[in-house]
């Protein structure tokens, strides 16, 4: 094809391959935006990894076919994704089954060592994420929330509206 040599060939295309594959995803990922590959979910996280499965097989494929199959599958990862964010935004028992539920892992300056355990999350992460919210006082603290996306979110001060914690559960 480009060289006198298969094997160089070979991995001529390989990388030709992937790149435009590389570039056919990031063009996918702009038209769809980038929730795609933000903060992650479980079903995001599932979807990057099978995103980076159909990159390595593109890299790999000897036919244009399985080129055609691999474009065709990307786009019908981010379809999925997109219509499961509009069924996660419009119904609660969907969000419930495709997200994980935020858990309190601490309520008015009380740590929650059962919340702790239940997540696994060490007294000490907790601690470096209340310093890294400049918490400087446990009693200030209202409520530290693990998110559904793994993130640690701490909430201090003197008054908690309730709207801030809406949806979030106990161990």
């Amino acid at each position: 094809m480009f060289f006198a040599d298969p094997t160089a060939d070979i991995l001529a295309r390989g990388a030709l391959l992937s790149a435009i594959t590389l570039i056919y995803i990031v063009v996918v990922i702009r038209i769809v935006g980038l929730r795609s590959l933000s903060k992650m979910t479980t079903f995001d996280f599932v979807m990057t990894i099978a995103l980076g499965s159909l990159l390595a097989g593109a890299g790999q494929a000897t036919e244009w076919s399985a080129i055609a199959q691999i474009a065709v599958a990307i786009a019908t990862l981010f379809a999925v994704q997109v219509t499961a964010a509009l069924i996660r935004r419009s119904s609660d028992k969907a969000e419930a089954v495709m997200q994980n539920t935020p858990v309190f892992l601490m309520w008015e300056g009380v740590i929650d060592e059962e919340a702790l355990a239940k997540t696994r999350v060490a007294r000490s992460d907790l601690i470096a994420k209340l310093r890294e919210a400049n918490a400087l006082e446990m009693s200030k603290v209202r409520a530290v929330v693990l998110e559904s996306t793994g993130d640690v979110s701490v909430l201090h001060g003197d008054v908690l509206e309730p709207e801030l914690v809406e949806g979030v559960t106990k161990a």
